[in-house]
């Protein structure tokens, strides 16, 4: 038993070397089995250089007692003092590999391979692996050989002898020479089959880029042929089989545990494939069928066993289809929304944890250098690599990725790779997530040379590469498109004319010399404007890209962008602000609406900042509208003047309104998409129809006053009819109102009816003049006799009329009548005096409602424009705005006087009411809110994206695209856009019948 003293001296020393569990160390350093080399310094020092000493003298201690005897025990201790070279790779191995102690422990004497090595033996290739393996004739025993393969991998990484990329390369060349011995094993098990076929086996993935893990699936394609004077059918069954065996051998767990999964997935199919085709058959399913992503994959495809002939054959054959994939339509969003796939599909409890496929991750820097590569390699074969660093260097040097951006990016990938392998060397277990736990985290900081504070440090630099990985990752493909039109310090490289423009056409854009004139005109020169510029168009250029104009998105923002050059705020804003800058590039690249209201006033561009005196993309409300537009007024000299201001505060707020709808249904890179959509088409019908009361008011105050003073001689008020009462008004919907007036006391009739009606021409002909401001046109057509009865009438006039006069669809109508403005106590009046029209006492007779059905049949059939598909009209069209509308009216005329519910001039609310009241199942009311919420949806997207009213999809592509996007559809999926608003009708029209008509 050891004195005190000296148990307190050795405990202190264990601390100083790194070990966390010293009194468990000593234990282990006072047995037996290291008697002969306790007390050589050297050994303590040499486990406090591992990454894990605890773990280091355990696996020790286990190998020693696993030695065949006295003497062999005594040679492994012997050599370990005596030679440093083999203390540090198998000290090292002990203290990073809980797996690799395990393997040495079962086979006592692997330990021999780390004692010297010969110079081939720095940097094996395949050649020597195969020797390796070359004794292993059964599954078993080549999982042996391949662990000691692995062994002597693993020292010279753990030691420092090979970098990341070398070892890597060695990791590859080992499993190819395993597939290899596999695969002759397979064949030696079936000699007839080997003997009816021709096989080639193609490494994919990591292993075909010469940059495999320690545990990885290896991904493989098999290709077939016969045999000459063999039956291709009978070959291809033989193949299939050596192929099958082969995969078994690779993947099957033993007492010796499993090598890797072969996964052969990648093939034309996949899973639903046949595992083993001819050339001739991947051939035609590449040319007629594969996706965008399988010609990503196959960048990395490389010969490894079986027929090489065959192999390179393979590869030769489809590099051309390779080489030409960046031509495909969409190519850029499809490789981007699959990379956005891949981060959504990781739970959310991982994300943080995630070094491969998170945000920031391997995978970050591996899609951006392969989306370089399949851009510009058909024109630069010197980017035709397999490998990421090299294919990185090789970007670097031919300029397409600025120096300094591939130098952050390759230290970063070289770190972020070093801990892949460190997190799976432990165990040998295949996994791309950090641990949790500080004593793994401690073991991997400590084996990168991280030692002052392991878990800090680790944690510091792991995060520091990713956010690195995170800000270059679209830089990488958008800033070298600046530097080719920037001025350069001498030496740097830049990206020639033509790869520009190859990765601009890559990107979508339709016109790629004006797109570098206009980056040219942005960003050229050596201001501060222009420096800023540089560094926000990298990432606003992938914005405009995922729109369906990115061409657009860029000219409008040379247009912003020159009109407000001057003001010192809006590129501040578009810097610091991280939202507005990607608020700013889905408005000007979502069609001509937004950017032409901003064009006439660029200093909107504010509102885009989120919160702020302008209070953001947020609707603010009629009463707070109100207020502004009569201030304004107030201020200003003269009537056209003030209706001028008013037109102003409209024209921002309906820039508002868009913007704030755009980004709502495009989403943000924080913020998804708007899944509501029903919340959306209700904040822009009810702010379109605020901002239109608003701007009536406004434009009524500044008509009086200019005209008559504080008082007009007839009390006066304006009457929201259809869409605007209902409060739906789109964004390029005409105002449908009336007019009622009133003579105040002692006021002649006639001079009141004079006064009222010249109100009413002013402010028609003060909304539509000419100007840089939207006009809002007003459209009185509802009023009794429609365009034949007087434009404005007292109430006591409409109140005769409707009493012997009305029609049942003027009652329809009035369904809709809301006051908007003018004199509240008339409006009030009004709507007291037609309220017992639109919600008649007992409903409407047969008589009425056949009226009504007759009057929407004939609708139908007269005011379809001709040639228009009535499956895809919003309004008049089959399940479209009309049928929804017409049958919520009808419960409205029949039930409205029992039930409360039902009188709102609000579609949707009315139609929500009905389904309480029992008129209608909730199923039904689900397919008939869900058609009228998307026939409007596509109303103002059609607007949006032409600057014009349309109740059709556009016929263009491009602007179809448009409205695709704005409703949540992908690149190259307007058909399905299309099929899915003709089913959601085709439902609604099926209930319309039913209800409505019924049928």
């Amino acid at each position: 038993m050891m004195a005190p003293g000296r148990r307190s001296s050795t405990f202190t020393r264990l601390l100083r070397h790194g070990f966390t569990d010293p009194s468990a160390a000593e234990r282990l350093l006072d047995g037996a089995e290291l008697e002969p080399v306790r007390s050589d310094p050297v050994l303590l020092d040499a486990l406090g250089a591992t990454a894990d000493p605890d773990l280091a003298l355990l696996g020790l201690v286990r190998l020693v007692e696993a030695q065949d005897g006295h003497n062999a025990e005594r040679e492994l201790l012997d050599t370990l003092i005596a030679a440093k070279p083999l203390r540090d790779r198998l000290l090292g191995v002990l203290g990073a590999s809980a797996a690799l102690a395990d393997h040495l422990a079962r086979h006592p004497r692997d330990w021999q391979e780390l004692v010297t090595y010969e110079p081939q033996d720095l940097h094996p290739g395949v050649r020597e692996f195969e020797r390796g393996l070359a004794q292993a004739t059964d599954p078993v025993a080549l999982r042996v050989a391949y662990r000691r393969c692995l062994l002597s991998i693993a020292a010279r990484d753990v030691c420092g002898t090979t970098d990341l990329a070398q070892t890597a390369a060695e990791l590859a060349d080992l499993a190819t020479a395993t597939l290899r011995a596999a695969l002759a094993i397979a064949g030696r098990a079936a000699p007839d089959d080997a003997a009816l076929c021709r096989l080639a086996v193609v490494a994919m993935g990591k292993c075909g880029g010469h940059e495999l893990n320690y545990v990885s699936d290896v991904d493989v394609i098999f290709v077939g042929e016969a045999v000459d004077g063999a039956d291709e059918r009978k070959a291809l069954q033989a193949a299939t089989r050596l192929a099958s065996h082969m995969m078994r051998i690779c993947s099957e767990t033993t007492v010796e545990g499993s090598i890797w999964p072969v996964d052969a997935n990648l093939r034309p199919e996949g899973r639903n494939g046949p595992l083993v085709r001819t050339l001739s058959s991947h051939l035609a399913y590449y040319q007629r069928w594969a996706k965008t992503w399988e010609f990503q994959a196959l960048l990395k495809a490389r010969p490894v066993a079986g027929d090489l002939g065959l192999g390179e054959e393979y590869v030769a054959t489809l590099a051309p289809l390779v080489w030409h994939a960046a031509e495909r339509e969409n190519f850029v969003a499809d490789v981007q929304k699959m990379r956005r796939r891949v981060v959504e599909n990781i739970p959310v409890a991982e994300i943080e944890r995630e070094l491969k496929l998170g945000p920031g991750g391997l995978r970050d820097v591996e899609f951006a250098v392969q989306l370089l590569q399949l851009v510009h390699g058909r024109a630069d074969t010197s980017l035709r690599s397999g490998t990421t660093l090299d294919a990185l260097k090789a970007l670097a040097a031919g300029g397409y990725v600025g120096r300094a951006d591939a130098v952050q990016l390759d230290e970063a990938y070289r770190f972020l790779r070093s801990m892949e392998h460190r997190i799976q060397l432990y165990r040998l277990r295949r996994t791309h997530l950090v641990p949790e736990d500080d004593a793994d985290l401690r073991r991997i900081g400590r084996s990168l040379g991280l030692r002052a504070d392991p878990v800090v440090e680790l944690n510091r630099e792991w995060k520091r590469h990713a956010a690195v990985v995170r800000r270059l990752h679209e830089k990488l493909f958008y800033r070298p498109l600046l530097d080719a039109v920037a001025q350069l310090a001498p030496g740097e490289s830049r990206l020639s004319p033509n790869a520009a423009r190859e990765r601009l056409v890559a990107l979508g854009y339709a016109d790629p010399a004006a797109a570098l004139r206009h980056l040219e005109a942005l960003a050229s020169g050596v201001s501060r404007k222009a420096a800023i510029q540089r560094t926000l168009l990298p990432v606003l250029l992938g914005w405009f890209a995922d729109s369906a104009d990115p061409d657009a998105g860029l000219l409008n923002f040379r247009k912003v962008s020159d009109a407000l050059g001057k003001t010192p705020w809006y590129l501040r804003l578009l810097r610091d602000e991280g939202a507005a800058a990607e608020n700013l590039a889905r408005v000007l690249s979502a069609g001509r609406l937004a950017p032409d209201l901003l064009m006439r006033a660029p200093e909107a561009v504010a509102l885009l900042g989120g919160d702020g005196d302008g209070g953001g993309l947020e609707p603010r409300g009629r009463a707070h509208l109100e207020q502004e537009i009569l201030a304004a007024v107030r201020r200003a000299d003269g009537g056209e003047q003030a209706v001028t201001a008013a037109r102003g505060v409209r024209r921002r707020e309906l820039f508002r309104t868009a913007a704030a709808d755009i980004v709502a249904s495009y989403g943000t890179e924080e913020t998804p998409a708007v899944a509501d959509q029903g919340a959306l088409v209700d904040q822009v019908g009810g702010a379109v129809s605020d901002l239109t009361a608003a701007t009536l008011a406004g434009t009524l105050r500044a008509v009086v006053r200019d005209r008559w003073g504080d008082t007009l001689p007839t009390r006066f008020a304006v009457i929201g009819m259809g869409r605007f009462g209902g409060h739906e008004l789109g964004y390029g919907s005409d105002a449908d109102v009336l007019f009622v007036h009133e003579p105040r006391e002692g006021v002649d009739e006639q001079e009141a009816s004079r006064a009222a009606n010249a109100v009413v021409s002013e402010m028609r002909r003060l909304l539509q003049v000419s100007s840089a401001d939207p006009p809002l046109l007003i459209d009185a057509d509802l009023r009794p006799e429609g365009k034949s009865g007087p434009l404005v009438r007292t109430l006591n006039s409409y109140q005769a009329y409707y009493r012997r006069w009305s029609l049942v669809w003027e009652s329809q109508a009035l369904l809709r009548a809301e006051f908007v403005a003018g004199d509240e106590d008339l409006g009030r009046r009004f709507i007291e005096l037609v309220d017992p029209l639109r919600y008649p006492a007992e409903g409407l007779g047969d008589d009425a409602v056949r009226e009504i059905r007759r009057l929407k049949a004939r609708m139908e059939s007269e005011r379809m424009p001709r040639g228009a598909d009535p499956t895809l009209h919003t309004k008049l069209g089959r399940g479209g705005l009309s049928d929804v509308e017409w049958t919520v009216q009808l419960f409205q005329l029949q039930h409205g006087w029992v039930e409360p519910g039902l009188r709102t001039t609000r579609t949707r609310e009315a139609l929500g009411a009905a389904c309480a009241a029992g008129l209608v199942s909730g199923e039904d009311a689900v397919i008939l809110d869900e058609a009228w919420v998307l026939a409007t949806r596509v109303r103002n997207a059609v607007m949006l994206v032409r600057g014009r009213a349309g109740d059709t999809f556009p016929s263009d592509g491009r602007e179809l695209a448009a409205v695709g996007r704005y409703l949540g559809y992908g690149p190259g999926h307007g058909g399905d856009m299309l099929e899915d608003y003709r089913r959601i009708t085709r439902r609604a029209r099926a209930v319309v019948e039913v209800l409505f008509y019924g049928a």
